[in-house]
């Protein structure tokens, strides 16, 4: 295939490896204003490679400010369809509202105790939403797990919990788990006495946050999205258990993103998948999210575009050849 055949094939959605990425990012880089030291970095290592770097132009940046309000409920609805869309996501993104009172429930939202005289841990009620479509509003008659009822603040802390009672099954250093324990994320005892989540693409309220399951590549262009416009990253604290009030609790205070992982309880009653992960997106995140999948979809890299491409003696970006030079290793072949 020569390069013009290549180049047409990555222009019209052929898949493409990271030279092809830096093909684009390179020239990304003078059209996004993202200055000239990235831009001439990006351009300089796609340079390097077969085909050089490209004059692709992008459409105009749309200014995402960290103050910015949430989006309207539509907006919203056509986020949760989109990245269903552009990721294959295997279930639906989760928007998740926390409720001052029952007169803030939406229409059509079921309540487990009320509608079914059934009570529901929040793993199912994750699982309810993503895979099944289902709103589900949740108050403290509704739980049947201790996690949440502490950690969303529906009840005062128990001096047990401070201790350290509920981590000694998993923690051997009793000090170790009461200090676990005493850094659990929590709401304020009594000012949240309720929640409901429901799928993105069809919630009839305003979410507080956007829930998304996905494996490690949608993850990767899901963060690829994030630091699209500012070069955002995601820090959080990882834990095994608690995933439900993890995944809630510390975005919701915060007003950032988070990972966590699904804990035993996720995977054994809300059918998590041993290669899913969480992220969590505050409302007033969202339009820099999507800033980032929608430009990628439209200009590249697109989700299903990365391949694997192993070549030997790959051509080198100018500072590898400078570097092994230095090294006394072989350079390019000429």
């Amino acid at each position: 295939m020569s390069e013009q055949e290549k180049e047409q094939e990555f222009q019209t959605g052929g898949c493409y490896s990271r030279r092809d990425f830096l093909k684009v990012a390179g020239a990304a880089g003078v059209a996004v204003g993202l200055g000239a030291g990235v831009s001439s970095l990006l351009a300089g290592e796609a340079s390097a490679w077969p085909g050089g770097a490209t004059t692709t132009t992008l459409p105009p940046t749309t200014t995402t400010t960290e103050d910015q309000s949430s989006p309207s409920q539509s907006t919203f609805n056509t986020y949760g369809a989109d990245l269903e869309r552009i990721l294959y996501l295997r279930t639906y993104p989760v928007a998740l509202k926390m409720l001052k009172s029952e007169a803030e429930i939406p229409e059509g939202a079921l309540r487990p105790k009320k509608d079914r005289n059934q009570h529901l841990a929040m793993c199912q009620v994750f699982s309810l939403a993503r895979r099944q479509g289902t709103t589900t509003a949740m108050f403290i008659e509704d739980h049947w797990c201790f996690e949440p009822i502490i950690g969303f603040g529906l009840v005062e802390t128990p001096q047990s919990f401070l201790d350290g009672y509920t981590n000694m099954f998993f923690m051997a250093d009793k000090q170790a788990a009461a200090e676990h324990a005493q850094k659990y994320p929590r709401l304020p005892a009594g000012e949240y006495p309720g929640l409901v989540m429901g799928p993105l693409k069809t919630a009839n309220f305003d979410p507080d946050l956007t829930v998304i399951y996905c494996n490690s590549a949608q993850l990767r262009h899901l963060l690829l999205a994030l630091r699209y416009l500012k070069g955002s990253q995601v820090t959080s604290t990882m834990d095994a258990i608690g995933s439900c009030v993890r995944a809630v609790v510390p975005s919701f205070l915060q007003g950032e993103c988070a990972l966590s992982v699904p804990d035993p309880g996720d995977f054994e009653r809300g059918g998590a998948d041993e290669d899913e992960m969480i992220l969590t997106v505050p409302a007033r995140r969202m339009g820099e999210l999507m800033e980032g999948i929608y430009r990628f979809e439209e200009s590249g890299p697109k989700f299903r575009n990365f391949n694997l491409g192993v070549y030997p003696d790959f051509p080198q970006p100018p500072f590898y050849v400078e570097y092994f030079k230095e090294w006394g290793l072989d350079g390019p072949k000429q």
